[in-house]
């Protein structure tokens, strides 16, 4: 058994791109034992760990998963306790959809010493990358964000309850549950409401694809986008061709100066 104090801290690695992780982000997994890493992260982050640092992949990919949430929890405590200081980095900020707080309450529980560092969630960085503010004055006054897809694997039933809503609404994990989420904001008469599917956010392999209510799901067959990717749903959507023709103004001002 190690000498070292059992620990876990629970990192948010951000959205993807590997630039938008905090300083104590990085700190922590420069003093790591042991990195447990999900499969959302950008693996180029890894690269800050101290040498012969052991880093275990525990994260999904297609829905498959290499370890099931109690396993996950299970090697934590067992790795803490064998070798001392366990991060755990998750996409995005491990608090928001990320599980981070049920890792920690178990951990508690077997007496280990816990943090938490804070990410850069992908539910508002994705849409900034595109120039889609969340919130804007006259167009949107709040922001709702929400899983597409539920524990039993339905659809969250907020989902219903923000269609009628003014606000922007942003919803991760949905791509499974797109025609449903579609049917419910077609049963509000938002058939033209604006919609933007941004798939691996952030990154070099981003792609995405602009529509309507009522157009999103040929938009997302002809672009050929799927998870993971964010859903955006407003009027908010329609800013970044707005924003992008003020650049444009702009710099051909510029090289008319």
């Amino acid at each position: 058994m190690s000498l070292k104090t059992p620990k876990l801290t629970v990192v948010g690695a951000g959205p993807g791109d590997p630039e938008l992780i905090t300083l104590k982000a990085i700190k922590a997994i420069q003093a790591a034992d042991v990195i447990m890493y999900d499969a959302l992260i950008n693996v180029a982050l890894l690269e800050y760990a101290s040498a012969g640092v052991e880093k275990i992949f525990v994260g999904k990919r297609k829905g498959c998963y290499r370890y099931q949430q109690e396993q996950i929890n299970e090697i934590i405590v067992s790795r803490a306790k064998s070798d001392g200081h366990v991060v755990r980095l998750k996409g995005g900020d491990p608090y928001i959809f990320g599980r981070g707080s049920e890792e920690i309450e178990y951990a508690q529980q077997f007496g280990l010493e816990t943090a938490v560092v804070p990410g850069i969630s992908s539910a508002m960085a994705v849409p900034a990358y595109q120039g889609i503010p969340l919130t804007k004055r006259g167009a949107s006054e709040s922001f709702w964000v929400i899983t597409g897809t539920t524990k039993s694997h339905q659809i969250s039933t907020d989902v219903a309850l923000a269609a009628k809503s003014s606000a922007t609404v942003v919803i991760l994990m949905g791509m499974g549950k797109l025609d449903e989420i579609v049917a419910l904001f077609s049963a509000e008469n938002k058939q033209k409401t604006p919609v933007a599917i941004i798939q691996n956010g952030t990154t070099e392999n981003e792609k995405y694809g602009f529509g309507t209510i009522e157009t999103i799901s040929e938009v997302v067959k002809e672009k050929k986008l799927s998870s993971p990717a964010i859903i955006v749903i407003g009027d908010v959507v329609n800013q970044r061709n707005i924003l992008d023709k003020v650049q444009q103004e702009v710099q051909i001002k510029q090289e008319v100066c």
